[in-house]
């Protein structure tokens, strides 16, 4: 049976553990992003710097319900390993800002990139069939880190 108290804790919980890996990856982020990330040679179609914090901040709120949404479903084949691997690529995730903005290290991101993006691809197939909603809440961070192994790769290769 339901505990409607218990599950409203648990989306809590999702989310404090997705802006944690947010915050995590900020930090290192912070400095570089003033100094360092401006002066990079950048592709034409590089977005405006104001858009990724309105960006990540709703795709961490989709990921953090897609993750719950499968916890609901826990019983069902699949779940724990799921939710197990939403917790590696939430580290993956803070991870990348660390080597790209704390270490400067644009090829070093690229590979941890590949590893994020095969990990996000994986729990897409998985949250898609647990639950179908999860899927679609988690589409949206599946394409932005496409765009993103993309854009660091055009970074890497702009300023090697």
């Amino acid at each position: 049976m339901q505990n409607p108290k218990r599950d409203w804790l648990v989306l809590v919980g999702f989310f404090v553990a997705s802006f944690a890996a947010a915050a995590a990856g900020s930090v290192a982020t912070a400095a570089s992003v003033q100094e360092w990330y401006p002066l990079l040679n950048k592709p034409a179609w590089n977005p405006p710097a104001w858009i990724f914090g309105p960006v990540w901040t709703l795709l961490y709120a989709l990921m953090s319900i897609a993750a719950w949404r499968v916890w609901r479903r826990e019983g069902q084949p699949g779940a724990r390993l799921a939710l197990a691997l939403f917790f590696v690529q939430l580290g993956l995730n803070a991870l990348w800002s660390v080597l790209f903005f704390g270490l400067r290290a644009p090829g070093l991101a690229l590979i941890e990139i590949l590893v994020l993006w095969s990990c996000l691809a994986w729990l897409q197939c998985a949250f898609w069939r647990i639950d179908r909603l999860a899927g679609w809440l988690w589409l949206p961070y599946l394409l932005w880190v496409s765009f993103a192994t993309v854009l660091n790769a055009s970074l890497w290769w702009l300023n090697r």
